[in-house]
Parts: structure tokens; sequence; C-alpha cells
């Protein structure tokens, strides 16, 4: 089982994490210019398709085993009145996943998806990161080794989610280290903030990064400082998912704060990634056009969970029962003249 022991050995994983199938991606490529239909007609699908097969080394490949795993994780920073409810609800939350009643038990079940919730020690919640940092150094590795292996490596497709009262403040923080500019315009409503607490939150943003200096200069310890321990256990299920060749599809706001510092870490660390939607939570739409991510769905969607992403589950599914399933011009015995 890999433990990672330091950031560098998270850099190292990254570093030589494994590249898409060239082979299966070039006959992916010919097959898709067979398939009856006129080159191109089925638009990003045709993508879609061509990048997973690539991924997981298969010209006619589907998705049979996808996995939905949901992170929960409390934050000290509730302390600074970022949320419209209380730290309570993380714990209750993860109640109503264990007994199947929240949106993302339905959509993974919809997608024929596996689905787990981790509880990341509720009863100990991050540090306040307005004070200084939110985790110490062997609470983040802890996080991402449990995200790391949280992944099941017979899966073929995987969605990462997340619960946490007060994370959409942290994602916020860690996007703003990252990718800088004015920390008002990476914060959004979360669970329903007035004007006032959106200002608040902002407010918290800016105070975090101040206090937390180095989160501008080590993406990984952005997501240390400012994170939560289900931003870094997303992250080590993104990495993981990677090292097997899994493809990903992100969610929304919180989810790709967490994968971009993956990326920020090293150049091509999301390839094996696609955006499952755009939400509707401030700075998404700008950390997606940083990452140069289309989402496939935007449907107002801020729930979070893993919702967006497992609802594009079926786009995928979509995209390779096309490609893998429908029959060339020669097969059919449709003329190209």
């Amino acid at each position: 089982m890999t433990v990672f022991e330091s950031q560098a050995d998270i850099y190292h994983a990254l570093t030589s994490a494994p590249k898409p199938d060239a082979t299966a991606r070039k006959a992916a490529l010919e097959r898709n210019a067979q398939l009856t239909k006129p080159p191109g007609a089925l638009g990003q699908l045709e993508e879609l398709a061509i990048w997973y097969c690539a991924w997981r080394g298969d010209a006619r490949a589907r998705v049979e085993r996808p996995q939905v795993i949901v992170f929960a994780g409390n934050h000290g920073v509730t302390a600074q009145g970022v949320s419209a409810f209380p730290a309570e609800v993380t714990a209750q939350m993860v109640a109503n996943f264990e007994t199947g009643g929240a949106a993302i038990n339905q959509l993974s079940e919809l997608a024929g998806a596996t689905m787990r919730v981790h509880a990341l020690d509720l009863d100990r919640p991050t540090a306040d990161f307005t004070q200084g940092s939110a985790m110490s150094e062997s609470d983040f590795l802890d996080a991402f080794n449990r995200g790391w292996g949280a992944v099941d490596p017979s899966a073929d497709l995987l969605v990462v989610g997340e619960m946490g009262i007060g994370n959409t403040t942290s994602a916020a923080a860690v996007a703003c280290a990252l990718y800088g500019g004015e920390a008002l315009h990476w914060v959004g409503r979360g669970t329903g903030v007035d004007d006032a607490g959106l200002a608040r939150k902002a407010e918290v943003v800016a105070r975090g990064i101040a206090a937390n200096p180095d989160s501008m200069t080590n993406p990984l310890t952005a997501l240390r400082c400012l994170g939560g321990r289900e931003l870094v256990a997303m992250a080590g299920a993104i990495a993981a998912a990677r090292a097997a060749r899994i493809p990903v599809i992100l969610d929304g706001f919180i989810c790709t704060a967490a994968a971009a510092a993956l990326e920020r870490t090293v150049t091509g660390a999301l390839d094996h990634c696609v955006a499952g939607h755009l939400s509707a939570e401030g700075g998404h739409e700008k950390l997606l056009a940083a990452l140069g991510k289309t989402p496939l769905l935007n449907l107002g969607l801020r729930l979070g969970e893993g919702s967006g992403a497992a609802l594009a589950i079926q786009i995928l599914k979509g995209a390779l029962a096309c490609h893998s399933g429908m029959a060339s011009f020669a097969e059919a015995g449709v003329s190209t003249q």
C-alpha cells in the first residue's frame, strides 16, 4: 500500500504518473472515423469517448464499474461566521449519506456506481486558518493517504465529492492562493449567505492568505494551510486514480479547487480528469478557465457531494455507448461515396 510521508513523495508520484495509452488513442480515433455518422456529428461526445478509451487502454471501452466517494470534514474557520449553517450539519449529512437519503445516493444508484462516504475526524475540526495553518503536516499527509487509499483499483471511473460546513470558504482561499486576484473574486454564497456574509467570507479569505504567506508559493502548502481534510482527501483520491489510469469526472468548485492544487504542483496532473459541470458557486468558472477544462453540464447546481459529476457519468456512458457500440460504415453496409 502506498503511504506518503512528505510533500516530496506526493510530487514524485505526480511526476512519475502514467500517461494515456497512445496505441489505444490512435485506434479509438480510427474507429471514430469509421462510424456511421458524419465526421464530428457527435461533437464533444466524440472527444470524450476517445479521451476515456486512451486512459483505459481500450479502443472500445465502456464504463462498467464507476466509483463515487464522498469525503466529509469540519472546518475551524466556521468560527468566523462564514456559513449559514452550523458545523453540526456535517455529521448529520454524513448520517444521511450512510442511510441513502441524499441526492448523491440517488444519482450514484442511477449511474450504477458504488458509493461510499468517509468521515474524516469530524470531532477534530481543522484550525481556523485566519490564525495560522489549518492542518499540521502530519494531518495533511494523513488526509491525503486516506483519500489515496479510498480508491478501488478495480474501478473504471471515479467521482469524488465532499461535505463540510465552511468548505466553500476554504476552497475560495485555496483558489485565491493558487491563482491570485482579489478574494472577493473567488468567494460565493455557499450554503446561502447574504451580501454581508459574502463580504465577510472575502475578508476571511484575505486574512487567511495573509496569515499563511507560504500558501502563495507552494500549491500543496496552500491545500494544507487553507484547505480541509476533505479537500486534501479528494486530491489524494484524484492522484491515486491517475496512478491507476482511472479517469475522473470533477465535481464543482470545492472538488476543482482541491484538484487544482495538483495541477499547479505538476502541469498535466489532471489530464485524466474532465469537468462534470459548471457550478453556480462563485469562482468555479474562473477555476475551470484556468485549468482549460470545458464542463459537460451547466445546470446551475451548487450542492456539492459529487452530485454534478455523478450526473455527468450518464453523458460519458452515452459517449462510449455510441463510440463502442455503433456500427462502422463497412459493418452496416452504408456507402461513403
